[in-house]
Order: structure tokens, then C-alpha cells, then sequence
């Protein structure tokens, strides 16, 4: 399986559509949403074209691939207007033996583990800033945000397939780093 792993999309049509287009050139099987998908939220200056009716058009174009935890800037009404569900906080998912504990990560993060849970990678966002770590026990991964990047770091995402993640940057499309199980 090929798996694109984004978050904090917040609404920028203009970073949606690069990350569609990259979805399709890298023919991906499926879209790990991990939060944040239409509104900037208050801590955020406005993304490149807001606009969350065509950032709604352009996320349900792919509702059959995509699979999403909800971020602390999505709520109910997000849930009336996107057709792929989107109101479980965490989601887990085991791809070629790796058991994956995705979140969007304002509860559960690197700093503040799932209790009784058995993964070896935990997926968050939230932060804006792309992250990999090796622990003891897993491997953290955060993809950074698609549409407004902190911490210095690109307009990112990520994608795994067969034990590697490769980190994007999604304004040129060229490779920031890779990472093996």
C-alpha cells in the first residue's frame, strides 16, 4: 500500500490542490488526514486562498481514498459538508506488519503517549512542523502542514510504502529526506 500522509490543511485551496496533484502523480492508494482540514483556527494567519466551499469540493473529490482524524480546529458542522467520516480523534491502522497510531496530536503526542496501546509509529500534526524520531519503542512522525508550515520547516507531507517514509516538500515537489523502518 502507498500511503500520503498529510495534515493541517486549514482551508488553502491553493496547497490542497498541490497535494492532490501530488496524490495523483505518485499514484497513492489512500490520503491519511490527520486534522485540520478546512478552517485556519485562531492562532493562524489566513492560508494561501481560503476558501473552505472549493477546499470542500476538491477533499470529497477523493472521499473513497481518503482516511482522517479529526483536529482540534474541525468540528460538527465539517462533518455535515464532507463525505468521508472525520469524527474519530484516532484511528489505527496496520500496514505490512507496522501498526500506526495516527492522531491529530493536541491530546495525544510524543510528549503525551496513547494509553494501552501497542504501535510502532505514532502520526501527528498539529504542530506545523514536520518531525521524524526514533524512540525506544516507535517512531515518531509528523508531516508538517501542508499550508502554513512553522518551525522554519517547508510545505510538507509525507508518503510510506514498504517500510520507507519520504518527506515532501510540496512547493517544488523535491525529496527533503527519507526514512526506513
Amino acid at each position: 500500500m502507498k500511503l500520503m500522509i498529510a495534515s493541517d490543511l486549514h482551508g488553502s485551496v491553493f496547497w490542497i490542490e498541490k497535494m492532490i496533484n501530488k496524490f495523483n502523480e505518485e499514484k497513492c492508494d489512500n490520503l491519511l488526514l490527520l486534522g485540520d482540514l478546512l478552517y485556519h483556527g485562531p492562532r493562524n494567519d489566513l492560508p494561501d486562498e481560503y476558501n473552505t466551499k472549493r477546499a470542500i469540493d476538491l477533499l470529497n473529490s477523493l472521499k473513497d481514498k481518503i482516511l482522517c482524524v479529526k483536529g482540534n480546529c474541525d468540528g460538527e458542522v465539517d462533518e455535515m459538508v464532507l463525505e468521508f467520516p472525520i469524527s474519530q480523534e484516532t484511528m489505527f491502522l496496520s500496514i505490512d506488519g507496522i501498526n500506526f497510531f495516527a492522531t491529530h496530536g493536541h491530546k495525544f503526542n510524543e510528549d503525551n503517549l496513547p494509553p494501552f496501546c501497542n504501535f510502532n509509529m505514532l502520526l501527528n500534526g498539529h504542530t506545523h512542523i514536520m518531525t521524524f524520531n526514533r524512540h525506544k519503542d516507535y517512531i515518531f512522525i509528523n508531516p508538517g502542514s501542508t499550508s502554513i508550515p512553522k518551525g522554519n520547516t517547508k510545505h510538507s507531507l509525507v508518503i510510506y510504502e514498504s517500510g520507507e517514509f519520504i518527506f515532501y516538500n510540496l512547493e517544488d515537489g523535491t525529496i527533503i529526506k527519507k526514512e526506513k523502518m
